[in-house]
Parts: structure tokens; C-alpha cells; sequence
């Protein structure tokens, strides 16, 4: 009897050591980018509608903050505070908010999203139209939290000619535009 009992505990320890194997959790960096894929969709949805609050209460933006913003120009700095960040709660209205996820890279302190972002939305005062943009988002650790560090976009979702492209690295406008 004592041979079968032996034998029992032992093949139950190999069932149980191949259970936690191929049942492990997920690795800190996959469920950290599967947050921050949701909050960035949450949070764009808020601002798209023009809910600022909203916005704010489910991302931080760090103090180092850099952003390259869909309309060209030279990039800003530092998070939008008080009537800054106010002022952008007031340039979108009325939108609705989807995103797609096109590459996420994610590390124990670093996360990379690149999306497109597709928006129906009223933007400074012009009447609701489609917005597509291409975003890269960075965000950074900061304790047990994630502050987003870095966002470029660009509407150059649909495919442009090279001289439309050259026309526009040199600063000029397309004829008609």
C-alpha cells in the first residue's frame, strides 16, 4: 500500500507542477499593456466629447510630457494644466471615439501603443466630420501607476502621393488646400 501511495503523490505533484506551467499567470508587461490600451480608449472617448474631467481622472500626463500634434508645428511640453488643459476639454464636442490597435511593445517600465484612432467629432468650432488619425502613445511607470510621456499624431491615416508628401515637407500647401 505504501508503494501506492507513493505512486498517487507523485504523479498528482507531476499533474500539479504541469497545471501551474501551462496555467502561469500573465507577465506583468502583457496585463500592463492591456491596461493602457483600455484607458486609452476610455480616456479619448471622455475628450472627444469634451468631458476634460473625465479625461483627467483616468490619465496622468507627466511634467515632461512631449506632444506632436496632428496639425504640424513645433512640439509642446509639459502637461496641460488649468486653462490649458480647459481650453482643450473645449475644442472637442459631441464626438464619439474608436480606436484600433495596430503594434503594442510593453517592458516592466515602458509601453509603446501605436493606433489608429477614428473619431466623429465637432473640433474647434468646425461641424462634425470623420477624424482618423495615426498615434503613437508612450507611457512610463511611475510607482505602481503609468504616466503617459509622449503622443504623436498624424492624420496621414489614407495613403498620400510623394509629391502631395513633398509638397507638404516643404512647408507648402497642396493646390486647393
Amino acid at each position: 500500500m505504501r508503494k501506492l501511495e507513493q505512486l498517487l503523490m507523485a504523479t498528482l505533484g507531476a499533474g500539479l507542477t504541469f497545471a501551474c506551467a501551462t496555467h502561469s499567470p500573465k507577465p506583468a508587461a502583457e496585463n500592463s499593456v492591456e491596461l493602457l490600451i483600455k484607458r486609452s480608449q476610455e480616456s479619448n472617448t471622455a475628450l472627444m466629447r469634451g468631458d476634460i474631467e473625465r479625461y483627467s481622472s483616468l490619465l496622468t500626463i507627466a511634467d515632461d510630457f512631449s506632444f506632436m500634434s496632428p496639425f504640424g508645428g513645433a512640439p509642446t511640453h509639459g502637461a496641460p494644466k488649468g486653462e490649458r488643459l480647459q481650453r482643450i476639454g473645449q475644442f472637442f464636442k459631441n464626438g464619439t471615439h474608436e480606436q484600433e490597435l495596430v503594434q503594442a511593445y510593453g517592458s516592466d517600465d515602458l509601453v509603446v501603443l501605436a493606433l489608429i484612432e477614428r473619431s466623429r467629432v465637432e473640433v474647434g468650432g468646425l461641424p462634425s466630420q470623420d477624424w482618423a488619425l495615426r498615434v503613437t502613445l508612450v507611457y512610463r511607470r511611475d510607482g505602481s501607476d503609468w504616466t503617459l510621456v509622449h503622443r504623436h499624431a498624424d492624420p496621414l491615416v489614407e495613403r498620400i502621393s510623394l509629391p502631395h508628401a513633398a509638397t507638404l515637407a516643404r512647408g507648402e500647401r497642396p493646390e486647393g488646400g
